[in-house]
């Protein structure tokens, strides 16, 4: 730690991370690198690896073509790379190809779109099932309902390993709303891990309330942000809309 460059963000965000953990482990951070540099990436990476000893360096990225872009400048970081936005089928064969998991599963088509195209030589790939939580027609995710069937699909392909699960509930300026939407995710997630064997990973939580969601049982946190300050200026993803 001696040797780490000043980054007061990142240590702020860690410690208290640390803080609602309590007892328990403290939560991994997935740095949300969308719209930043490969440079402002490469120092935060930098950063966290000097502050832990292991764990991976986790960057998440809403969008196949700007990670495929930024990927050749940080390959020798040892980055583990997240998609954390929406998923088109038709950019599943990148996707799969680029991504160490993929935290947006929310429909077949995807499941089987994915298996399809990693590659047998790769490691399966991390997948977490999306849940559209708070029923909002603006995002999306599967009902809670729909949760066990897409796991026993995914489970049935040997190149995907199902991890658990994903929401992004909805921005209320209510904390205990959003507290009780924490606790729903939680509930699906505990119900997920008591049939389904690795079963690890509750994404949830981003700047605004990841002590919250932690505090709640969130085993990873999607931080931007808090920890890049204000976004890099958005490009132009040449992702394509999905065919019905």
């Amino acid at each position: 730690m001696s040797d780490a460059q000043p980054h007061p963000a990142l240590d702020a965000i860690l410690e208290r991370m640390s803080a609602a953990a309590g007892d328990r482990p403290r939560a991994h951070l997935l740095a949300v690198s969308k719209t930043q540099s490969a440079e402002a990436i490469a120092r935060v990476a930098e950063a966290l690896r000097a502050r832990q000893a292991d764990g991976p360096l986790a960057f998440g990225e809403n969008y196949v073509q700007e990670t495929l872009a930024k990927q050749p400048a940080l390959g020798g970081l040892g980055i583990e790379w997240h998609l954390i936005g929406h998923l088109q089928s038709n950019k599943a064969r990148e996707a799969a190809a680029a991504f160490d998991w993929v935290q947006t599963v929310d429909r077949l088509k995807l499941v089987e779109a994915l298996a399809r195209h990693r590659a047998p030589e790769q490691a399966p790939l991390n997948v977490l099932i999306q849940v559209n939580i708070d029923d909002e027609t603006s995002k999306h995710g599967c009902r809670p309902e729909e949760v066990d069937a897409l796991a026993a699909a995914i489970v049935n392909q040997p190149q995907l390993a199902l991890r658990g699960l994903m929401a992004i509930p909805a921005p209320d300026p209510d904390m205990d709303r959003r507290r009780t939407a924490f606790r729903r995710m939680r509930v699906l997630f505990d119900a997920l891990a008591a049939r389904h064997s690795g079963i690890d990973t509750l994404s949830m939580g981003m700047s605004e309330d990841y002590a919250l969601a932690i505090a709640e049982g969130a085993t990873m946190v999607r931080i931007g942000s808090a920890l890049f300050g204000a976004r890099g200026p958005k490009t132009a993803s040449t992702d394509v809309p999905e065919t019905p």
